[in-house]
C-alpha cells in the first residue's frame, strides 16, 4: 500500500502531513500527486469528499519549494481558481495547513468583502494565490494583479464554474497566464464544455479518475419521497425528526425558499441557519462555523453549498426541491458519506419534478428507491418543473404529505432555534402560524 513517504514530497510538506496524522493517501491523491509533481498537465475526475484538495496542494507546495523563486509585486507563482468564496477559503486553509513548514506566501481573494486588504497582499507578490474568477478579474482590470509570472494554474470544481457561468472569465484568465505553464483541472463531472476547455488549454494531459463521472459514492443510502408541493413543509419536518440533533443539509432551489425552510425548521425546535448568495460573507461564515461546530446542526442551502465544503460528519442530505441540472444532484448528496462514513439522502419529489428525477436516474444509471408508492407520471403542463418555487407554503387540504412509518413521531427537533426560534412544540398537534409556515 502506497504511503505519503513514497510520493517524493518535500520534507516540510511531509512533516505537515504527518502533523495532521495522515500516513496513507486517498486513491485520487495516490494517482494525481506524481504527475503534478512531474510538471504534467492533469485532468482529475473525482467526487467531493475524496481528498482531492490535498491531491494538488501537496505537490504544488513541493514544486514551488524546488523552484525557489520570488514572485514580483502584483504577481503570483501559482494560481488556484475556485467557484465560490467558501471553497476558496477552504483551499486557503489547506494551503495554510500543509504549507506551515514551507515558508511560502499565499492569499485568498474573493468578492463580498472590501478589496483593500487583498490589494495590499497582492502588491507584495505571492507564491500561491487562491481566487474566485470574478474578483481576480476585477483586480486585474485595475492593474492590481497580473498573471504573466504565473507558471502553474489549478482549476478546482471546473464543472461548477461552468454551471455558474464562469467559462468566459476562465478562458480570459488562462490566456493571460504565463507560457509555458502547467495547468491542472479537477472536476466531478466532464461535460462537453469542460472537455473543450481541457483540449484548448491543457497540453497532453494525464487523466486520473477514481470513480465514474456523475456517480455518487455507494455508501449513500438514497431514497425519494413522493409528495405534493404544498405538503413538503410538513413532510420535511417528519423526515427530519429521526435525525434531530445530527448534522443535516437541506437544499432548496431559491434563496427565498432557503430562508423560509430554515424559519419553519426553527419553529419546530431545530437549530437551523440558511446560507445563500444574498447573505453577507460574515453571515455565511458564521452559519458555516455554527454548522461545523454542531451548535446549529441543520444548514439550509442553495447550491452554493453543494461543492467543496469539507464537513465530514453530515448524516443526511435532504433535497427539498430537486435541482434543475442533474449533475447538481450528485454534488448535493456528496455532502454526506465523506471520509469513509455512511450517509443518507432523501429527495422530496413533487409531481412536476418527476421529469427531473428521471433525468437524475438516467445520469446515474439506476432507479432511486421510493419511500412510498410513486403516483402516475403527470402529463402535459403538469409534468413541467416549476422554476421559482419559494420553498415555503402551508399544508395542502388534499392531505397526505407525511412520510410513511413516521406518522406518530414527535416532529420537534432539539433545543431552541437560532435567532429567536419558537418554543419546542413537543408532541402537540397544533399547527404553526402562517408566519412560521412561510
Amino acid at each position: 500500500m502506497t504511503k505519503f513517504t513514497d510520493l517524493n514530497l518535500a520534507e516540510p510538506v511531509l512533516r505537515a502531513v504527518m502533523d495532521e496524522g495522515y500516513e496513507t493517501p486517498t486513491p485520487i491523491q495516490a494517482r494525481a500527486i506524481a504527475p503534478v509533481l512531474a510538471g504534467r498537465d492533469v485532468v482529475g475526475l473525482a467526487q467531493t469528499g475524496t481528498g482531492k484538495t490535498a491531491a494538488f496542494v501537496l505537490p504544488l507546495i513541493t514544486r514551488l519549494l524546488a523552484q525557489n523563486k520570488q514572485a514580483p509585486g502584483r504577481t503570483c507563482r501559482a494560481l488556484i481558481l475556485a467557484p465560490t468564496r467558501e471553497l476558496a477559503a477552504q483551499i486557503g486553509a489547506s494551503v495554510e495547513t500543509y504549507g506551515k513548514h514551507a515558508g511560502l506566501t499565499h492569499a485568498v481573494v474573493f468578492g463580498g468583502v472590501k478589496p483593500g486588504p487583498q490589494i495590499k497582499k497582492l502588491a507584495l507578490g505571492l507564491d500561491i494565490l487562491i481566487a474566485t474568477p470574478g474578483r481576480l478579474l476585477d483586480h486585474m482590470s485595475t492593474g492590481k494583479a497580473r498573471l504573466d509570472h504565473t507558471s502553474i494554474v489549478i482549476l478546482d470544481e471546473a464543472d461548477q464554474m461552468l454551471d455558474l457561468g464562469f467559462m468566459p472569465a476562465i478562458r480570459k484568465l488562462l490566456s493571460q497566464a504565463a507560457k509555458p505553464r502547467q495547468t491542472v483541472m479537477f472536476s466531478a463531472t466532464m461535460p462537453a464544455a469542460i472537455r473543450q476547455l481541457a483540449d484548448d488549454f491543457l497540453k497532453d494531459p494525464v487523466t486520473v479518475s477514481v470513480s465514474p463521472p456523475s456517480k455518487p459514492v455507494e455508501r449513500i443510502d438514497q431514497k425519494v419521497f413522493y409528495v405534493n408541493s404544498a405538503d413538503k413543509p410538513d413532510a420535511l419536518i417528519d423526515l427530519m425528526a429521526p435525525d434531530a440533533g445530527k448534522k443535516a443539509i437541506v437544499f432548496t432551489r431559491t434563496k427565498r425558499g432557503a430562508d423560509r425552510v430554515a424559519k419553519r425548521l426553527v419553529s419546530f425546535g431545530h437549530k437551523a441557519n440558511a446560507i445563500h448568495g444574498n447573505k453577507s460573507q460574515g453571515q455565511r461564515e458564521r452559519a458555516l462555523e455554527a454548522f461545523r461546530s454542531g451548535k446549529s446542526p441543520v444548514l439550509v442551502a442553495t447550491d452554493i453549498a453543494a461543492r467543496g465544503l469539507d464537513i465530514d460528519d453530515v448524516a443526511v442530505v435532504v433535497n427539498y426541491e430537486l435541482p434543475n441540472v442533474s449533475e447538481s444532484y450528485v454534488h448535493r448528496i456528496g455532502r454526506t458519506a465523506r471520509a469513509g462514513a455512511e450517509g443518507r439522502a432523501v429527495s422530496l419529489v413533487a409531481p412536476d419534478e418527476r421529469i427531473l428525477l428521471k433525468d437524475i436516474e438516467k445520469l446515474m444509471g439506476k432507479e432511486i428507491p421510493g419511500m412510498n408508492d410513486a403516483p402516475p407520471m403527470p402529463k402535459g403542463d403538469a409534468a413541467k418543473p416549476k422554476q421559482n418555487r419559494g420553498g415555503g407554503g402551508g399544508r395542502s387540504r388534499s392531505g397526505g404529505g407525511r412520510p410513511q412509518g413516521q406518522g406518530g413521531q414527535n416532529r420537534s427537533g432539539q433545543g431552541g432555534g437560532q435567532g429567536g426560534g419558537r418554543p419546542r412544540r413537543g408532541s402537540s398537534t397544533r399547527k404553526p402560524s402562517a408566519a412560521a409556515q412561510g
